[in-house]
């Protein structure tokens, strides 16, 4: 799964809630470029070459660095960046997007974005509704993320996670880095750009979307 991650390099001030118009006009920059991203995405999966996983991979890491170098000094470079990291991600997920709709048909490509879709929404509105502090969410969302990541790894080798469970783990994981993203929207952004903030809230969907799809593929596979 891409869970490409840049936390690392935040900084986190003291203030952790925005006046309402500043929060809702960022976020609504912020979910803007997001649905942008995620059309591009839908027409990089339908034009995804067989072999365009591991190509798309290695665009989308260089294209992570490149939105981090360029965020601060040039936000339309920034922007484009973010805008070609969503066509190859298209590359990256598209043949595994194909297998599924192949064997389970177009449905379960759908349901499962629904219900991304409706569960990032709800995410958004425990963020929004709930005084959260992103701080100790980022923290402790960042330390899961690389624990999962390792232990992907070492399952590889192992055999220790069913992909099911491995799966779960991602959904609560990233469950987890989105009420944090979306809190630190809230909070004004932490000094990030639009463009950075999109990427953060884009990958942690993707992810998600991914996650979803592959607990729905299993339960259908067992029936």
């Amino acid at each position: 799964m891409p869970m490409n991650d840049y936390r690392m390099n935040s900084s986190y001030p003291i203030i952790i809630d925005a006046p309402r118009e500043e929060a809702s006009s960022l976020l609504a920059k912020v979910l803007g470029i997001t649905a942008l991203g995620f059309f591009i995405t839908s027409v990089g999966v339908a034009t995804a070459p067989p072999w365009g996983s591991f190509v798309g991979f290695i665009a989308v890491i260089g294209l992570v660095f490149a939105i981090n170098l360029s965020r601060k000094a040039n936000p339309a470079v920034a922007l484009s960046f973010f805008l070609a990291l969503s066509y190859f991600m298209g590359w990256e997920i598209g043949p595994l997007i194909q297998r599924y709709i192949h064997n389970f048909g177009t449905g379960i490509v759908f349901n499962a974005a629904a219900t991304t879709g409706s569960g990032m929404a709800v995410m958004g509105c425990v963020a929004y509704l709930f005084n959260i502090n992103y701080r100790r969410i980022a923290g402790i969302g960042f330390a899961a993320l690389l624990l999962l990541i390792i232990a992907g790894i070492a399952s590889m080798f192992f055999h220790f996670l069913s992909p099911d469970t491995y799966s779960w783990l991602t959904l609560g994981v990233f469950t987890l880095l989105t009420v944090g993203d979306f809190a630190r929207i809230r909070a004004g952004g932490d000094g990030l750009s639009a463009v950075s903030l999109a990427l953060s809230i884009y990958l942690d969907a993707i992810n998600i979307f991914l996650a979803v799809l592959q607990l729905m593929g299993g339960r259908r596979s067992r029936n």
